[in-house]
């Protein structure tokens, strides 16, 4: 009697060689469907103000992505609220829905370096399935916003400075500014008497002025002052901080003529320099969430020994 059960347990399996196939031919698809993307979303963003704005409140919400991942983002799931694979949604004890999982947003990681036919060296890149908490099994799907005490936003963004920050009288400020980066006296004035949001719309275009600058005195803020805007806007995006005064319609016109890639390069400049900021305002923010929830434990603590 032939008590071999190998054929039996094997008579639905797909050859592996085909499994491998397949799963190169989708991975090559999706990286193909991810330049696509890119490349059009870049066309939209350079020549629509609107679609512009749509990018950078991706971009404020998904910061720790590259400016091109935010792009692909916003053309797969614009309103995306935190994206994970499966394996971080299980560890948050939560499923994608089988509905959703022929439903990804595809971002793009880096790979296997390559050397290329002139000597330089190049990068593969790899398609990546992630999921919106909306795709999951998790019952609250709201994701709050990010609020921080006003004192304390203002102590971090003020936080170990590329330059010095000097306080000044109303009649030293020009007209209608509320803080000014002079590159000769490499410090940055700030309008006295202004409130917690104001300082912050004010002063964030500024410290990212300054952060271009590195040092140079000679530096001219025009080049990069569009840059600079877009920065105050996705911080202030991120904190919840109002938003409405900010104006992109002269976008199209800084990117007519630029090339595809030349455009997400300037996307990525400002990204990098509302990064450099959140990562200086992070360490104080991070120390402070410490000390409260120290403190809420000691509090917690006191209050079952007074029960006992």
């Amino acid at each position: 009697m032939d008590n071999n059960f190998d054929a039996i347990l094997n008579v639905s399996a797909v050859p592996q060689d085909d499994r491998v196939a397949a799963f190169i031919a989708e991975s090559k698809n999706n990286r193909s469907r991810c330049y696509e993307l890119s490349e059009q979303t870049t066309a939209a963003v350079a020549t629509d103000s609107g679609a512009f704005q749509q990018y950078l409140d991706v971009q404020s919400r998904f910061d720790r992505y590259t400016a091109n991942n935010a792009l692909l983002i916003m053309a797969q799931n614009p309103d995306a609220q935190k994206l994970g694979d499966y394996g971080y949604w299980k560890d948050q004890g939560a499923y994608v829905k089988r509905m959703e999982r022929k439903h990804p947003v595809l971002i793009l990681e880096p790979g296997k370096e390559f050397e290329r036919e002139d000597g330089s060296i190049g990068t593969y890149y790899n398609a990546k399935k992630l999921y919106d908490i909306s795709q999951t099994t998790i019952k609250d799907k709201t994701q709050p916003q990010e609020t921080v005490d006003e004192k304390q936003l203002i102590r971090a963004l003020v936080s170990n400075p590329p330059v010095d920050i000097v306080a000044a009288d109303p009649d030293q400020m020009p007209e209608e500014k509320g803080a000014i980066f002079e590159p000769e006296d490499n410090c940055i004035y700030v309008r006295k008497g202004m409130d917690a949001a104001a300082i912050f719309q004010s002063l964030t275009p500024e410290l990212a002025l300054a952060g271009f600058a590195k040092g140079d005195k000679d530096y001219g803020r025009d080049e990069d002052a569009f840059h600079a805007y877009c920065v105050s806007y996705m911080l202030c995006k991120k904190y919840g901080l109002d938003t409405q005064q900010y104006d992109f319609s002269q976008a199209p016109e800084f990117f007519e003529g630029m090339e595809p890639q030349e455009v997400r390069g300037e996307l990525s400049k400002a990204r990098d320099a509302a990064n450099a900021i959140l990562s200086r305002m992070a360490k104080v923010l991070d120390q402070g969430k410490n000390q409260n929830n120290r403190q809420q434990q000691q509090q917690a603590q006191h209050s079952r020994e007074e029960a006992r």
